[in-house]
């Protein structure tokens, strides 16, 4: 777990730093271009470059802080949900056919007991799947059916936990979106039905306002779905293995007690 946070936080830095380094970089190839034509006499000021990161909260300011700060908060809350499953789903991850390999040396070698140990020492779902039938044994194989089938519905819900969070930001952020857009559209007619006139310039920054609460809206959503689709994708992985693997010990054990 340490080594894995210890990647994401260095990955992390190398990002940003990457980021730092490109826009400190545009900004001196700026100046120097501005430089140079002042040095020449142009009369045309040089246009001031903004760097990715400039721009975009030179926009998220303009979009107004009322619905770009709940946007945003959405985003911040679905991405940290995203990653904690990611790295959950990642832990819980089981090589199944060496598992399966240990487990039926194990019952050939030293019987139930060895088995359950092999599950003790081995991560994810399907070993704890496979430690809850090998401890029923005792009670014969209809009850060490059910009690993996029941314990995989329990591992299961652990691995869908939060998931429904995620699909509630994705709805929840292009719908804050359309309602700063509204909101932003009747202000700018408030101002037109105050001048009694139609002047673009009444109404620019109503309708700027609008379109740019919708677009960090649909981005937000755009960026979570990724994350959701990925998550799916593996949550169906596992409990794929989850079901192969559980109908395999039900061989073994069934082997085993001839």
């Amino acid at each position: 777990m340490k080594r894995l946070f210890s990647i994401l936080a260095i990955t992390g830095m190398m990002v940003f730093g990457t980021a730092n380094a490109t826009t400190i970089a545009t900004t001196t190839t700026a100046t120097t271009v501005a430089t140079t034509i002042q040095d020449d006499g142009a009369e045309a000021p040089a246009e001031e470059t903004l760097g990715f990161h400039q721009e975009l909260k030179k926009r998220f300011i303009e979009g107004g802080p009322g619905f770009m700060g709940i946007v945003l908060l959405c985003l911040i809350l679905g991405l940290a949900i995203a990653i904690e499953r990611i790295i959950f789903l990642n832990l819980s991850t089981t090589n199944t056919k060496k598992l399966t390999q240990n487990v039926e040396d194990a019952l050939s070698s030293g019987g139930v007991e060895a088995a359950k140990e092999v599950c003790r020492n081995t991560k994810g779902p399907i070993a704890s799947i496979f430690y809850q039938g090998l401890d029923r044994t005792d009670e014969g194989i209809e009850a060490a059916e059910k009690a993996v089938v029941a314990y995989g519905g329990v591992q299961m819900g652990q691995l869908e936990k939060n998931v429904s969070w995620i699909s509630l930001f994705i709805a929840l952020a292009p719908m804050l979106g359309f309602m700063g857009t509204v909101i932003g559209m009747i202000n700018a007619f408030d101002k037109i039905e105050a001048a009694g006139d139609m002047q673009p310039s009444l109404v620019a920054g109503g309708i700027k306002i609008a379109l740019l609460t919708t677009v960090f809206g649909l981005i937000v959503a755009i960026i979570l779905q990724i994350f959701y689709n990925y998550i799916i994708a593996k949550i169906d992985s596992i409990v794929n293995d989850m079901e192969d693997a559980s109908i395999t010990l039900m061989d073994l054990l069934i082997r085993s007690k001839k």
